[in-house]
């Protein structure tokens, strides 16, 4: 199996495990009405399903070079990080 496809691969599972933790979160955040589960929820997202979504939906979708597609997942980690360093301050 070529590395790309390995690569693919473990990064689907990444997205997908980390949405279903998110949607954890989330649910947790809804059911306790407490904004600290609603930012873990939210950066996990930015952490595990966004750069999956720059790299395979948004990146070919709309051309992106190597260091525009770079920068989005670095800022969507940054902003990810932020969002669960609040939930440590609520």
């Amino acid at each position: 199996m070529p590395l790309e496809t390995i690569t693919a691969l473990a990064s689907g599972l990444t997205a997908v495990l980390g949405l279903f933790v998110a949607l954890l979160a989330y649910r947790g955040f809804r059911r306790n009405d407490s904004p600290t589960m609603g930012a873990l929820s939210i950066g996990i997202v930015c952490i595990a399903v966004v750069p999956y979504l720059v790299l395979y939906l948004v990146g070919p979708t709309i051309d992106l070079t190597d260091a525009e597609a770079l920068l989005a997942i670095t800022l969507a980690h940054t902003l990810g990080l932020v969002a669960i360093y609040r939930t440590f301050h609520y």
